[in-house]
């Protein structure tokens, strides 16, 4: 099956998204795009845009790659997947309110008691209660392939602490630097407000109690975490204080840190370390990540935490087969976009069939993340399908299945020129007390020819992806 190439797919030439920069392409020389790629990894290497990679032995810090030929969403396009978006968004915050609360949806029937009940994402810590503004989800990473013209689905739902934001505002500051000229000629949406739309929307979600101006803070494991760059840089461009676990601590029943001046109150606590971390005194005891009662002070109402605690529940892999039934049961209305097929290896079926057809499907951990723990069928040797057959028989409410889409391809530049390569898109999403999304999103390319696996921790880059004002 020949993939739905987004630029120019076959027989029908430029499509017109791509109108603009075909023709600034065609104007350029091959030397000079060269040049500018080699100067884009230095502005990255200068900047200091790295990741680490848990496991090397060097645990080295390493640039994400960066191509520097767009991905480009017309405006049109791009309207119909925010109204995808929203309804997801608003589907998975009712869903959270409802399974710590009524528990509706599984009274009705619609998803399961078992898989939530035996889930680890769920935490009965939660129950009962109900964060500042009824937001759980206040930062949603939503991960997009395209399958072809009209054909968009929802590949995963990212509802805990979704990264990659600084990669999508780095990309776009380096491609307006590298192309000044071309940003003259092809009108781009804006991406650059997201830090203060971030900050916007963290404030307004503040508990009812504060009045004026909420202290905001990012809660980072450290130095040591794969992405702490980006938590510095949200920091800074957000203009509020980037804190670490031991930072912190209870003060007269709300969560301080500590400054030249004393110990100043945190109003709202954007955290980028996992739940099982986040207080030693009612999650992991051995953790020095977090905050030692944090979470009484959240159950009071004294601090918003941002994204909520349990809510991992919402993106986890086996609740993602239910999204369609979970979008119908809270808005009244079927799913604008998709979900992918999806077999859950827990029902004896369905593990029968995967069992059977490894050699065609991508099969995925359901608390896995960035890659690790699947196998892709198609590109694994039989001895791999063979182990990987002996771990899901193993555990197999451990892991669903899906097909292996032809996902669309993007070009990106190579020594021999353009060359199309497969790639899927995280529009981030911002949820207060309305919900906005900011026009483009991270584009993540497989650089590998013929791989579909796009995580920059297992060799896939990045592009800056343009939304048309039009």
């Amino acid at each position: 099956m020949v993939a739905f190439d987004e630029m120019s797919p076959e027989k029908s030439g430029i499509r017109r998204p791509y109108f603009g920069y075909d023709s600034w392409l065609k104007e350029q020389d091959t030397a000079r795009l060269t040049e500018k790629t080699r100067d884009a990894e230095r502005v990255f290497r200068k900047t200091g845009i790295t990741f680490a990679v848990y496991g090397e032995a060097e645990s080295a810090e390493r640039l994400i790659p960066f191509d520097i030929v767009p991905r480009i969403i017309s405006g049109q396009e791009w309207r119909r997947l925010t109204q995808g978006i929203e309804q997801r968004v608003q589907a998975l915050n009712a869903f959270l309110d409802d399974i710590y609360h009524r528990q509706e949806i599984l009274r009705a029937g619609r998803v399961p008691k078992d898989l939530i009940a035996n889930n680890e994402a769920f935490l009965p810590e939660m129950i009962g209660v109900r964060p500042p503004g009824g937001v759980y989800t206040h930062i949603i990473g939503v991960d997009i392939v395209r399958t072809g013209e009209d054909e968009f689905f929802v590949l995963e739902d990212n509802a805990r602490t979704p990264s990659g934001v600084s990669y999508m505002l780095e990309n776009r500051e380096t491609m307006m630097q590298l192309f000044p000229e071309l940003f003259q000629r092809v009108k781009v949406r804006p991406v650059e407000d997201y830090p203060k739309l971030l900050r916007q929307s963290l404030a307004a979600v503040r508990p009812d109690g504060v009045k004026g101006t909420p202290t905001i803070a990012v809660l980072t494991p450290g130095l040591y975490n794969s992405a702490y760059f980006e938590h510095a840089f949200l920091a800074d461009q957000m203009g509020v204080e980037l804190v670490e676990g031991q930072d912190l601590r209870v003060v007269d029943g709300h969560v301080a840190m500590r400054t030249t001046e004393g110990f100043k109150q945190i109003d709202v606590l954007y955290r980028r370390v996992d739940d099982a971390f986040l207080d030693p005194l009612t999650f992991n005891p051995d953790s020095a990540l977090g905050v030692p009662g944090i979470m009484d002070v959240y159950r009071a109402g004294n601090i918003t935490i941002a994204n909520a605690p349990g809510t991992g529940i919402a993106d986890d892999k086996a609740i993602y087969s239910y999204m369609p039934d979970i979008i119908e049961f809270y808005t009244g209305r079927k799913a604008i976009l998709g979900n992918i097929p999806t077999w859950r290896c827990s029902e004896p079926d369905s593990l029968k069939y995967v069992l059977e057809h490894l050699s065609e499907l991508v099969v995925k951990e359901v608390h896995g993340s960035g890659g690790y723990g699947m196998l892709v069928g198609p590109t694994a040797s039989k001895k791999e399908r063979e182990e990987f057959g002996k771990k899901l028989a193993a555990r197999p409410s451990n892991y669903i299945a899906q097909p292996t889409l032809s996902l669309s391809t993007c070009p990106i530049l190579t020594e021999k020129g353009l060359a199309p390569r497969h790639v899927d898109l995280r529009p981030y999403v911002l949820v207060s007390d309305r919900i906005q999304i900011v026009p483009g999103g991270l584009t993540r390319v497989a650089l590998k020819e013929g791989s579909l696996v796009v995580n920059s921790s297992q060799g896939g880059g990045t592009k800056d992806t343009w939304v048309l004002d039009d």
